[in-house]
């Protein structure tokens, strides 16, 4: 039996870009060569980006990666 780890990954993306100038998810996705779909997914939690989107997106921010994922374990 595979027993799996429960936590949840929590982002900033959707208040990053407010604070960025009101960016679009469009834009952000542009930005980053993903499509608009995925952002929105990534700021609903439905979707947890790879670790090279993850990076991009805290890039495009000018922020460290902690600053906009949160990792909390159960």
């Amino acid at each position: 039996m595979v027993t799996r780890a429960k936590g949840a990954i929590t982002n900033k993306v959707r208040t990053l870009r407010f604070m960025h100038g009101e960016m679009t998810q469009q834009q952000l996705a542009d930005k980053i060569g993903v499509t608009r779909q995925t952002i929105a997914a990534i700021e609903q939690n439905k979707y947890s980006p790879s670790l090279e989107v993850a990076f991009k997106i805290a890039i495009v921010f000018a922020i460290g990666l902690e600053e906009v994922f949160q990792y909390k374990a159960d």
